[in-house]
């Protein structure tokens, strides 16, 4: 019998398989010359520099620190020292939970502007294909756009395909906080749309941040657009499985955990983003009050009580939606588990009236979108039930406790 491990069309084969690996590398990254695979990212050279840098003459603090630790070093700075560390450090200190909101702010568009002038280099970079090319226009004008005075980025980083956190609101003087948590394909280029503006994380935010307003006009809001993990390309094997939403679910916790007071925290997760706030619902501070998913494929978790959170919990889905032909099942680490709208489920199902299929749910005058600002403000009475409503709001008070330890 022929031992297919000697056989020389085995080599041959072997050989036009590497180079068709590394065809599709050259492709799908617009380079036409490698690159040192050693070369470190923008934001781990950034990381690398920090871990070696002193200020006057003492080590910089771990960024992972506790949020707690990082504030007290920050408050102990005078505001030459805090500059300082911006200017050197503006990938660090501008993802550093527990750093000065203002400052975080500060740091990002030092970093936003420093991305855009690779971009704009990039984009006349003789190496790259004209695909790549046009890849870096389009990331030049995103950037571009994230500079727009006015705007209020908590968190930036130029890696991969990007991650981007937006604030709507003061977060240092909210009385209420909510954090908008997507799906699927959520990255740079992604983060806002100028057409179907609301089913990208910026508008979707931006709409919350309004509906808020309107539902409580005396309640001081704040409302993140948090797409600062890194979600699922497409619908594929990320997205079937619960890899991406495990890292995005410690980013989510570090996230709540450096909010700077005391203000009670609502999670807003639609599609793969209620995956990552079911993995992250064990282990997120009781200042989060409520966990709400819409158009969710499950949330890793036969029923709400194995969440093992104080936070309510919360579930919509329209009629449209196709997420519902999706097997809601867990098996060999595929899928993600029971249907959060489902009875069995044990979550508050809303009516998500209006919101016209899976990513409509933030859509200006649908009743997913009230519903979704009433729970962000605390008026947990006042939402619309999708059906028997005194099950729906069973023991729940007007308002929302404010916050537990």
């Amino acid at each position: 019998m022929t031992s297919f491990d000697t056989s020389p069309q085995l080599g041959v084969w072997r050989a036009l398989l590497a180079l068709a690996v590394v065809f599709v590398m050259l492709a799908t990254s617009g380079w036409t010359a490698l690159r040192g695979q050693r070369e470190l990212s923008p934001f781990q050279a950034s990381l690398t520099a920090w871990e070696h840098g002193r200020l006057h003459g003492q080590r910089l603090p771990d960024p992972q620190s506790a949020p707690t630790r990082l504030a007290r070093f920050f408050a102990s700075l005078t505001a030459t020292d805090r500059a300082r560390l911006v200017h050197r450090y503006p990938l660090v200190v501008g993802n550093m939970n527990g750093a000065p909101v203002g400052l975080r702010y500060r740091a990002n568009r030092i970093a936003l502007a420093q991305a855009r002038e690779v971009e704009r280099q990039r984009m006349r970079d003789p190496r790259l294909t004209p695909a790549g090319q046009h890849e870096a226009g389009r990331r030049m004008h995103r950037l571009d756009s994230l500079l727009t005075p006015g705007r209020n980025i908590l968190a930036f980083s130029p890696d991969g395909s990007g991650r981007v956190a937006e604030v709507f609101g003061s977060l240092t003087r909210a009385q209420r906080v909510s954090v908008v948590v997507p799906g699927v394909d959520t990255h740079l280029l992604t983060f806002q749309r100028t057409q179907r503006r609301y089913t990208a994380p910026a508008g979707m935010a931006e709409s919350l941040y309004r509906a808020e307003r309107a539902a409580s006009p005396g309640t001081r809001t704040a409302v993140i657009a948090w797409a600062d993990y890194t979600a699922p390309s497409g619908i594929g094997m990320d997205a079937a499985t619960a890899m991406r939403a495990e890292a995005g679910a410690v980013r989510l916790n570090a996230l709540v955990r450096g909010l700077p007071g005391k203000a009670p925290v609502s999670l807003f997760c639609h599609s793969y983003g209620s995956v990552v706030c079911g993995v992250a619902a064990h282990r997120l501070p009781g200042r989060v009050t409520d966990i709400a998913v819409a158009g969710s494929p499950g949330m890793r978790a036969p029923t709400a009580a194995h969440l093992r959170t104080g936070a309510e919990v919360w579930a919509m889905r329209d009629a449209d939606d196709w997420i519902q032909d999706v097997p809601h099942l867990e098996l060999g680490g595929l899928g993600h588990g029971a249907d959060p709208v489902s009875t069995a489920f044990g979550a508050r199902v809303l009516s998500a009236d209006g919101a016209r299929g899976h990513a409509g749910y933030f859509e200006p005058g649908t009743r997913s979108l009230w519903n979704f600002a009433e729970i962000g403000v605390g008026a947990y009475r006042s939402v619309h039930c999708a059906a028997d409503a005194d099950l729906c709001r069973a023991g729940l008070s007007r308002t929302a406790p404010a916050g537990r330890a």
